[in-house]
This record gives C-alpha cells, structure tokens and sequence, in this order.
C-alpha cells in the first residue's frame, strides 16, 4: 500500500476474525491495530465447531499443533427424528482426511489461541469507534475517548451489528432474520452420552448436541416454527418435551441456569459490495449466516487470510480489495445458497423431512463441503 506504510491497519473488533486478520498481517509484516470496545473476549463461555476448512484456515494461520492439541475430533454427525430415530449418518473424518479433521473446541481458547504471539498493545480493549472519515491517502477514525487516529485501511470485523457496516456503507437492508428460524439457544451441559455431532429435529425445532470433551457437550437449539414468545426458556422446554432423554437432560441443565444459557436472534447478513474506499468489512459483518454448516469462523478465518495476502500483493488499496472480494465472493455465496437449501428442508412437515433426509442429507453434505475442501493456501 504505497503511501501508507507506516499507517497501520485498523481492525474494528476483536472478535475471530478481526484477530485471525491480525495475524496474517502480522505474517505479512504489515502494521494493524485492533480495537475492540469490551473488557474481554466476548464468549459467553460457549464452544465452536470448525468444520474441515476451519482446521484448514488454522493450519495456514500458523496453528495447526495447537488445534490438533486443543480441539475435540468427534469423528461422525448424526442426522435423528426427535423420538431418536437414526435417518443418515456421515463418516466426517473419512470425508475430510486426517489433516483436517472436524474439531469442536472452547470459544475462550479458540481466541485465546489466535491472539497469542500478537505484539503487545497489538489489541486495545474498551476502545469504541465513533466516527471514520475516509480520504484519499488515509482514513481517519475518531474513537469515544476523543482520540483521532490515522490508519491506512478501516475493516470491519465486528460481527452482524457492524458499527463499521452501519457508518460506511449502504446497509439498511442487510440484516435480516435467517430463513432457518426467527432465533436459537446456545449452551454448555454435562454429557448425556453423546458421541459425535448429533441434531435432532421435531415439528416445532431442533437441537444439536456436540462434544467438547467426553465429559461435556456445545448445545444449539432453534424453533423452526415463528413463536410469540420465542425468547422465553418455556419455548425451549416445551421444544423438548418429546426429544430422547439425553436431550433433555442437557438442556434442562442449561435452563437451570448451569449451563450458560444464551439466548439470540438469528440473523443474516447479505451485501452486494464489502468494500468501499478505504474501508472493507469481513466475517460476519460481510455474510453472516444461520449456522447450518458451522461456516461462520471458518470463511471468518478465510476472508482474514485472503485480505492479509491481497494487501500485500496488489500495489494500491483499491485493487487490493477488490481482489480480496472477488476472490471470496464465490465461495462465500456457495455457503449462503447452501445454507438456504438445508434451512428451507429444515423447515419442512416432519414425516416429508425424515422421509428425504436419508437421501439429500448425505448429498448436501457432499454439495456444500466438497467445494470447501479446495484450499486457500
């Protein structure tokens, strides 16, 4: 980036990908800030799966040891009827290869892991962007504290609600509800005797129960079916009532409020453009998606490496980023159309869904994940 050199990068949010950015830059040599207006990483003790072109971004980001050390292969997903009954089941480590095994892991050491080794002050937390002003040469940003600062580029990495979106682009449209559901419940429970990714799927929602270790599971839950009162923990019981017993005993625990309960809307996001000027948006403030194929870290991570490295091969900003988006943006649009396609037979009668599922779940397996499986290294 000619001209700006000595300018860092500015990375608003400090979440997976704003600090997956931080360090491809810092592989590429180049200078960034990351500002991140919490106190600490906002995690609400919840775990993560990555999927195979997770473990990918991972490797390429310097940390494969770490993710073979620290994540939990769980080998296998299940596809079930809410009275347990066992409609397709996929051999994930087979389809992968044992490189890049699927693995869930604890979002606290997943960004624990991606933040280590980043220079010191590299992060600077209960710092909140106010306003940025883009210029030829630079993008000025003014920060709550009255502070001003000079960066060569502004990239928002700030997740659905992106301050950056809202300020810089044409965004009024671009949050939506998931097509999936109106909202989803997320949870940490002791194991019931669950082996392997799992999702169960009734009239009304689904729940997904993933091991983090052998001693503990990552819940999801979702109400398939638009709710009044869709927020309340009674929807989540009533979800259950008809689920097997491992089922409800996870999520009886987290309603008692053992298990981290977390709440949320489920939202997407979709943009005809990421980039404008000297600003650009990645992760999930660019395409965040219901998470049917786990993909929101994983293209997180990619769009990190792709932006480091376009940064450093194009000579300007402008090119760089339109390199950077031209690149992602197939791959990225592959997921969303998958993502619809499976939230749309999520959604359908129960008995059509369990009489398809056996044959179109392994088959959107291999739709979505076989172009994933093509690198970006």
């Amino acid at each position: 980036m000619p001209g700006s050199a000595e300018k860092p990068v500015a990375i608003v949010g400090g979440g997976i990908a704003g600090l997956a950015l931080g360090r491809a830059l810092q592989g590429a040599q180049m200078p960034f800030v990351i500002l991140e207006r919490s106190v600490a990483a906002a995690d609400a003790g919840l775990a993560i799966v990555l999927p195979g072109n997770a473990i990918a971004a991972l490797g390429t980001l310097g940390l494969r040891e770490p993710i073979e050390q620290l994540g939990y292969p769980f080998g296998r997903r299940e596809y079930r009827t809410a009275g347990d009954k066992l409609l397709c089941e996929i051999d994930e480590d087979g389809f992968w290869g044992p490189t890049r095994r699927p693995r869930t892991i604890k979002r606290s050491a997943l960004l624990a892991m991606l933040a280590e080794g980043l220079p010191g002050g590299a992060v600077r937390r209960e710092t909140e962007l106010r306003v940025a002003e883009i210029g030829a040469e630079c993008t000025t940003l003014r920060l709550a504290n009255g502070e001003s600062l000079d960066t060569s580029l502004l990239v928002g990495a700030d997740g659905v609600n992106s301050t950056v979106r809202k300020q810089m682009f044409t965004a009024a449209a671009a949050v939506k509800p998931a097509l999936l559901a109106q909202a989803s419940w997320r949870f940490m429970a002791p194991n019931p005797g669950v082996d392997c990714w799992t999702l169960w799927a009734g009239a009304e929602g689904m729940v997904l129960l993933v091991p983090v270790s052998r001693d503990e599971v990552y819940g999801w839950a979702a109400m398939t079916r638009p709710q009044p009162d869709v927020s309340s923990n009674k929807s989540l019981t009533r979800l259950i009532q008809n689920f097997p017993t491992r089922v409800q005993q996870a999520v009886t625990y987290a309603i008692s409020g053992q298990g981290r309960l977390h709440w949320s809307p489920l939202e997407q996001v979709t943009l005809d453009l990421w980039h404008q000027g000297r600003a650009v948006l990645i992760g999930d403030a660019a395409h965040a998606l219901a998470p049917v194929w786990a993909q929101g870290a994983a293209l997180s991570m990619e769009d990190a490496i792709i932006l480091a490295r376009s940064l450093g091969r194009h000579a300007g900003v402008a090119a760089a980023l339109s390199a950077y988006e031209a690149e992602r943006r197939p791959r990225v649009e592959h997921v969303q159309r998958m993502t619809d396609a499976m939230s749309k037979a999520g959604k359908l009668p129960p008995f059509v869904r369990n009489i398809l599922l056996p044959m179109i779940g392994p088959k959107r397996y291999r739709q979505t994940y076989e172009p994933l499986k093509v690198s970006i290294a």
